[in-house]
């Protein structure tokens, strides 16, 4: 299964339309790793971000460009989606429209626009970032698990 029919299963379009945030990982200078929470946009082929010019993942993105992102349900049965994918950075001047969508997302339509006016007049310099996933996977924890769980699973079955 390619990575674009993952992306495109309903477990994972709910998870890439949700409120959840993403959680971003990628590796800073000293080889040690980062996780933060990032509001994000997916366009159908890619997530976006926008991201401060002066924050430190940015320092390290263009010369660490593979990243890993994770979006997860909060509820039982747990829906996880798990991807890997390649960053590229570009300046931005003004809101990065994406993140516009995602204010809107997260927050309403009438907050949304309202928190983006407060970003502008906070003079922030944005840079947008696009992840192209290489690798998805999706746990629902009803018929796909983590593997070493689904493992010990068949071996149990098999053992009876």
């Amino acid at each position: 299964m390619s990575v674009q029919d993952v992306l495109n299963e309903k477990i994972a379009q709910e998870l890439l339309t949700s409120t959840e945030p993403a959680r971003l990982a990628y590796t800073w200078k000293d080889g040690t790793p980062r996780v933060v929470p990032v509001w994000f946009h997916w366009n159908g082929s890619e997530i976006v971000l926008s991201t401060p010019r002066a924050a430190p993942k940015l320092k390290v993105l263009a010369d660490r460009p593979e990243v890993a992102l994770t979006i997860d349900s909060n509820t039982w049965p747990y829906h996880v989606l798990l991807i890997r994918g390649t960053a590229a950075v570009a300046p931005h001047e003004g809101i990065v429209p994406e993140y516009a969508a995602a204010a809107d997302r997260y927050f309403g339509p009438v907050q949304g626009p309202a928190w983006i006016e407060q970003v502008k007049a906070m003079g922030l310099e944005s840079a947008r970032v696009v992840i192209t996933p290489t690798y998805a996977v999706i746990m629902d924890f009803e018929t796909r698990y983590p593997s070493a769980f689904a493992a010990a699973m068949q071996r149990a079955q098999s053992a009876q």
